[in-house]
């Protein structure tokens, strides 16, 4: 796990964190998500979202956006997954499990909120939905296992 970024509500700055507890059926505590104030929380909000960090370095170098202080508004950074596929699959991080759901492509709110263009540089590698399916701490540092 490279990053943690939660925010306090829709569109308010995303903050980077050195631990979060991962709530089951929820998504993390002090997300904007656990606490029901995400922007797509009615129709399409996902309790936990996940990027991959090699596809922000992709998306850094070819737009010259900075990705590295949660722009791209994704939960969870990760690195060395790149190739696996996820679709079906639990990941073990630190001491919680979490739980596949559906990609999170970017939309034209990520614009709005991080800057125009921020969803053109992410394109069809803007993460993934994950949901909790077992609690429990989260730090950066962790290793991230695919079960």
């Amino acid at each position: 796990m490279t990053a943690i970024f939660v925010a306090d509500a829709a569109g308010a700055p995303m903050r980077s964190s050195e631990r979060t507890l991962a709530l089951v059926d929820q998504g993390l505590a002090d997300d904007r998500y656990a606490l029901g104030r995400g922007f797509w929380r009615l129709t399409d909000g996902c309790q936990v979202t996940l990027i991959l960090a090699e596809e922000l370095l992709r998306a850094e170098r070819r737009h010259g956006l900075p990705l590295d202080a949660g722009q791209h508004r994704r939960n969870l950074v990760v690195s060395g997954l790149v190739g696996v596929e996820l679709r079906g699959r639990s990941l073990r991080i630190g001491e919680a499990v979490l739980t596949w759901h559906r990609v999170r492509p970017p939309c034209g709110y990520l614009d709005r909120v991080a800057g125009a263009g921020m969803a053109k540089a992410l394109g069809r590698y803007g993460g993934h939905c994950l949901r909790v399916r077992e609690g429990g701490l989260i730090q950066v540092g962790d290793e991230v296992t695919v079960v």
